[in-house]
């Protein structure tokens, strides 16, 4: 009998990955199978980290920030983006020490990113430059970049305020605000409605010789968060466990409609161009723009139905 490979996945312990730890669920549970692979999942705490590996070939594929995606592709790594992985799902917090009540009172603040190359940053920047005000060194505010993981400890620990708050994947903006350090101030899809954010990227080798292996996965991840949207709160039981977080935190997140959404992972390419658009030409954080028709894959999130 020939040997299954195995595809092996990165991810970070956030919602926006919570449809790999449905399918992972599914496959502990045995109430699915895959017959063409066995997939074989590497958490991370941050993004560097993580795109690292992608990088260096460590990892076959990876939930990724789609900016970092398109970042890696302009560098050379051969991947293509076959999923969206969720839209929305991220959240600014402020601290409580910090007296944010507006967003003139971020100004002298520290603001926390996940990342430059993210679609966090993008709508931090837009938010900020929509009310005239101006980020960088010596301007209004200055974003530092902190592995999201690392977030809540940097707020629970800074008794001065320095940092007036952050944007970041759930659930790390609510385990901040039920731990009593920071109020929620704005949900990212209230800055840009039904936003992409982080994608599903794979190397061109693997998806070339295990096509089969990549339909399968594809099309559980659809289902997962076709059941993710449809059973909440048993979602949540999962992602306590998968994501190493209180049940009562990610409850907050999926049973509130619309902060996070599962049920519309096909890439739609003029997403991303606006991402790229914005990152290059407005915050000069991306290298260059490239070629999405060359990086984003439709074939298997359109054969498993994906919306």
């Amino acid at each position: 009998m020939t040997q299954k490979p195995k595809i092996s996945i990165g991810y970070l312990k956030i919602t926006d990955h919570l449809i790999l730890g449905v399918t992972a669920d599914k496959l502990q549970k045995e109430t699915e199978s895959f017959k063409y692979f066995d997939l074989d999942l590497h958490p991370y705490k941050g993004w560097n980290p993580l795109a690292g590996d992608l990088r260096s070939g460590v990892i076959d594929a990876a939930f990724v920030l789609a900016p970092l995606a398109m970042e890696l592709f302009h560098a050379g790594k051969k991947i293509n983006i076959i999923l969206q992985t969720h839209k929305s799902g991220s959240t600014i917090v402020t601290n409580k020490r910090a007296n944010i009540h507006n967003l003139e009172d971020f100004k002298g603040k520290a603001v926390l990113i996940p990342h430059y190359l993210s679609v966090h940053h993008l709508l931090f920047d837009k938010l900020l430059r929509d009310h005239g005000l101006e980020i960088g060194a010596g301007k209004d505010i200055v974003f530092d970049v902190v592995a999201p993981s690392e977030i809540p400890e940097i707020i629970e620990w800074d008794e001065k305020g320095t940092v007036g708050g952050f944007i970041v994947a759930e659930p790390f903006g609510s385990q901040v605000v039920k731990a009593g350090y920071g109020e929620e101030f704005k949900l990212s899809k209230d800055i840009w409605p039904n936003h992409p954010c982080c994608v599903l990227a794979m190397k061109e080798e693997v998806i070339e010789k295990n096509p089969d292996a990549v339909n399968e996965l594809v099309t559980s991840l659809v289902n997962s968060g076709k059941y993710i949207t449809a059973n909440p709160e048993a979602a949540s039981e999962i992602g306590s466990n998968f994501l190493s977080q209180d049940v009562e935190v990610i409850k907050r997140v999926l049973t509130n409609p619309g902060r996070v959404t599962f049920n519309e992972l096909y890439p739609v390419v003029d997403d991303f161009e606006y991402i790229q658009t914005y990152l290059t030409e407005k915050i000069q954080a991306m290298s260059a723009k490239i070629d999405l028709n060359k990086l984003i894959d439709t074939q298997f999130a359109r054969e498993a139905g994906a919306k």
